[in-house]
């Protein structure tokens, strides 16, 4: 009797009872996919599912204005920046202002030890003096010398003194005339050291002084307290402009060529919830920066009551392009099929979709201006327009039957 291989035997079996599940498997999934496909856009006869109707939403195209503004953030800047450092070194003796001090153009901000300067005025001047006596002692001896040549000449026309007395008489002249001369030069050495003297104790006492701009000024920081030990151009404090204030923001080569010296620009500050300040472009970097291909735009803020300051975050927003009387639609309206952009119409008689090619323009929030139809007016689909090919039928809102019986309004 041949020997029977059970294993084998019962994978047959199992196959044999497996196959009617399998076959059923298969149907199941070919249905899954069928469905899926009839549901894709475009999937059914005209678009949905199976052709059937898309619910939409639907809203009027308008006629109104529209602006094409950019936003930006930046930073404020101080309109001007300069420290404060002496020109001589010295222990501050007093320091007169403190963070946040207003100033006006000059005011004295800082007294060092001058003790040592004082003196040095002191020996100048006396050294003036000395010069000033010797000065008049030449000039008597000057005087005196000129008498006696002018003798000897009268006396040597006359024969009475001889060649080598007239020719003494010239030397010791012209050597009293010369002592005279360096006296001169000698006293004015000592003047001028004496105003050197004066000068470096005037810069004991540190000023804030500018040129240009506004007469009032703040300090920014303080670097230094009262009896530090400073050298020459050691920074002592800081002193800024806070109006008008600058902003600085960065634009990309998109903004960039759209831009003018003079625009005005409305700035937001997260500190100032609901206030807008007022500001022009005044400054554009010539360049893009290779690392970020974005350029330097400052801004100039009058700030008159000062509340902007140094280091705040801003946006800003500068209307670029503005119309009056463009064909707007919701930016929601706008769709894309194949290599084409436009927007969905509503036929509210037929209830079914017709598809506009259109060309965009401005983009302002929510809202777009169709350029491209000119014409363009009616209804277009907001929602749902994802389902729909051209023709497909529409289940519109209840609002809209009313509103088909008239044209959609101008908004302006």
């Amino acid at each position: 009797m041949p020997k029977i291989d059970w294993k084998k035997l019962k994978d047959r079996l199992w196959a044999k009872k497996a196959r009617p599940f399998t076959v059923l498997a298969v149907l199941f999934l070919v249905f899954l996919v069928w469905q899926i496909v009839v549901r894709l856009p475009g999937g059914g006869p005209a678009g949905g599912p199976r052709g059937a109707a898309v619910a939409v939403e639907i809203a009027a195209v308008e006629k109104g204005g529209i602006r094409d503004v950019g936003t930006f953030s930046g930073t404020l800047i101080p309109k001007s920046y300069f420290t404060v450092v002496p020109k001589i070194s010295g222990r501050v003796k007093e320091l007169l202002v403190d963070i946040g001090d207003r100033l006006t153009r000059g005011q004295l901000v800082a007294v060092l030890e001058d003790e040592e300067y004082q003196q040095q005025a002191i020996q100048a001047e006396a050294d003036l003096g000395v010069a000033k006596a010797n000065l008049d002692e030449a000039r008597s001896a000057q005087e005196f010398a000129q008498k006696e040549y002018d003798r000897a000449k009268a006396l040597h026309q006359k024969g009475i003194l001889s060649d080598a007395e007239i020719e003494a008489a010239q030397s010791a002249f012209s050597t009293r005339d010369a002592r005279y001369k360096v006296t001169i030069a000698q006293l004015a050495n000592q003047q001028a050291a004496l105003e050197t003297a004066k000068v470096r104790l005037s810069y004991t006492r540190i000023r804030a002084a500018w040129e240009t701009g506004g007469d009032a000024r703040f300090v920014g920081e303080r670097f230094v307290n009262a009896g530090a030990m400073l050298s020459s151009n050691t920074a002592i404090l800081s002193v800024i402009e806070l109006q008008p204030i600058t902003a600085v923001i960065h634009v990309t080569e998109k903004d960039y060529f759209r831009l003018k010296n003079g625009q005005p620009v409305v700035l937001t500050s997260g500190a100032f919830p609901g206030r807008d300040f007022a500001g022009r472009v005044a400054r554009i970097a010539p360049l893009l920066k290779e690392t970020s291909r974005e350029a330097r735009v400052e801004i100039g803020v009058e700030n008159a009551d000062g509340v902007l300051k140094p280091g705040m975050f801003v946006n800003a927003r500068i209307e670029f392009v503005s119309r009056t009387d463009a064909t707007i639609v919701p930016t929601s309206a706008i769709v894309n099929r194949g290599p084409l952009q436009g927007v969905f119409l509503a036929d509210l008689e037929s209830k079914k979709a017709v598809f506009q090619p259109a060309t965009v323009g401005i983009i302002e929030g929510d809202r777009a201006e169709i350029v491209e139809p000119a014409g363009l007016a009616g209804y277009v689909v907001t929602l749902g327009h994802h389902l729909l090919e051209n023709g497909t039928a529409l289940i519109l809102p209840e609002a809209a039957s009313p509103a088909a019986k008239a044209a959609p309004g101008d908004k302006r």
